[in-house]
């Protein structure tokens, strides 16, 4: 006959056993909790729906131009707000309508032939960005203008539909005070800001 005196103290440690392992594992995490917190948001630009719209005023008369989107991504963390990505602005593309003010502007104000591109790169979005729907944050970051570099906070309205986004900007640029040549003559006297109005509208990524 087997000597069994001691099988309830080896039940108890066993089960004293399991219990230390079992308390000492993490608890399990939902898949799909941990991609959504820890995701960030990426917006592409489509040049085709993106374009900008810009006026300067003067004493004769406002003028209205426009500036093509070459390309466009902004990646950000809508928890902390930081954010990357570049937007790409044709400066070559310069247009008003008028063929000897266009050439003027493109020679001698812009040097586009020199600064083909002007490029905004985003660091920060202040205010909180929804993950569908709208909300209206500002975009602070740098842009690169006639070889120059210059802090810039932009207010933007922006919308998250499914797979698609789309948004708008409105911002001054003191085109003057950024070392770029004034145009205005003993006729003609050309305000030193420009008001810019882009709209971008694109494809949305989970990252």
């Amino acid at each position: 006959m087997k000597n069994t005196r001691f099988a309830p103290t080896i039940v108890a440690v066993a089960a004293f056993a399991l219990l230390v392992i079992l308390s000492a594992a993490p608890a399990p995490t939902n898949p799909q909790t941990a991609k959504t917190a820890a995701s960030e948001i990426q917006l592409s630009l489509d040049p085709a729906q993106s374009k900008l719209n810009w006026t300067v005023d003067s004493t004769l008369h406002m003028v209205h131009g426009t500036f093509s989107i070459k390309n466009g991504t902004i990646r950000f963390d809508p928890e902390t707000g930081k954010a990357s990505g570049e937007i790409v602005v044709l400066v070559t593309s310069g247009d008003t309508g008028n063929t000897s003010r266009d050439e003027k502007m493109h020679k001698e104000v812009l040097q586009s032939s020199q600064y083909p591109d002007a490029i905004f790169k985003p660091s920060q979005i202040e205010g909180h960005v929804s993950r569908s729907g709208g909300c209206d944050v500002k975009l602070h970051g740098t842009l690169s203008l006639h070889g120059s570099d210059h802090a810039l906070a932009v207010p933007v309205h922006v919308e998250l539909v499914d797979n698609q986004w789309k948004g708008t900007a409105k911002f001054e640029v003191p085109f003057i005070q950024w070392g770029l040549k004034d145009p205005s003559n003993f006729l003609l006297k050309v305000k030193p800001i420009v008001n810019v109005e882009l709209e971008m509208s694109g494809p949305l990524r989970l990252l």
